[in-house]
């Protein structure tokens, strides 16, 4: 049963007549009775006596009359009350984030906020993941979609999004990395690697390697961002460690393989942060408070 249901019951028990009742809401006498009889369906119990002369509510009617005019006004109470906050709320919020998240997570995080306060304008930067933290405290940034550091720090707050998987990945073409990786026991001293320069990923690589007991690794190149990585990896360049985000949102990953490991790595935390001194402008505070409801 849907609000715009009650507002039909309440009319035609005001009107007692399914005629002008339909004529107001633009629709056929026979669609409104349909209607009414799916409302009576989903009850159990019949609302309105129909006969040729008059429609009646029963005494099931009666008490529904009065639970519809209490939740219909209570929502349209609300409804006025969106549109209130939504007249008072405007301006620009400055948020950042990568190319990936931009479309892997960003427009669920937007996409309630833009409901209620479409006059507020969002100026998007993408741009290295892991940068996202420092944009932020410069104040480049109001807001970023970013991973959260071990060394987080304490001037910002963070709002949890979702956890990120990583894997290790190799090419799919023959090359130096696959010919290595097929020896047994495969020689991770000599096998080529693709970094990124800092952030999430490149932390997880040296826990990793640290685990692996790699001393000294083979760093074919260090590239900034995820997303140029992948088409190096793809050329038969090296391994990589990356977000399992990024290796399914890129156009190359048909031409990479995801390796079993037998030390999985571990995910990393992302979220929005923001400083925790800007928590009180209008803006940041109805963003916060709308990622929080």
């Amino acid at each position: 049963m849907e609000f715009n249901d009650l507002n039909l019951f309440i009319h035609l028990a005001q009107t007692q007549n399914f005629s002008k009742t339909a004529v107001q809401h633009h629709m056929s006498p026979s669609t409104l009775s349909r209607q009414i009889q799916r409302m009576e369906d989903e009850l159990g119990q019949p609302l309105f006596l129909r006969n040729n002369r008059q429609v009646v509510l029963t005494e099931m009617g009666q008490q529904f009359l009065q639970f519809a005019q209490r939740n219909w006004q209570q929502w349209h109470q609300f409804k006025q009350q969106i549109r209130t906050n939504s007249e008072e709320l405007s301006g620009e919020l400055k948020l950042f984030c990568s190319v990936t998240a931009a479309y892997s997570h960003l427009p669920q995080v937007l996409e309630k906020f833009r409901v209620r306060y479409p006059k507020v304008e969002i100026q998007l930067t993408t741009g290295n993941a892991a940068l996202a933290v420092e944009r932020v405290q410069s104040q480049q940034a109001d807001l970023a979609l970013a991973g959260r550091p071990m060394n987080f720090p304490n001037t910002l707050a963070f709002h949890h999004i979702d956890d990120i998987s990583l894997s290790l990945i190799a090419p799919r073409v023959a090359c130096t990395a696959t010919q290595l990786l097929q020896q047994d026991p495969i020689d991770w001293q000599q096998m080529p690697f693709i970094l990124p320069v800092d952030g999430m990923a490149r932390q997880r690589f040296e826990q990793w390697a640290k685990e692996k007991k790699i001393k000294h690794p083979k760093i074919y190149a260090t590239v900034a961002g995820h997303e140029g990585i992948m088409p190096m990896v793809a050329l038969g360049c090296g391994l990589a460690i990356l977000p399992d985000v990024v290796i399914k949102n890129s156009p190359m990953h048909t031409q990479v393989s995801s390796l079993h490991l037998d030390m999985p790595i571990a995910p990393f935390e992302l979220g929005i942060c923001v400083q925790k001194q800007s928590l009180e402008l209008p803006l940041i505070k109805a963003f916060w408070q709308t990622l929080q409801n």
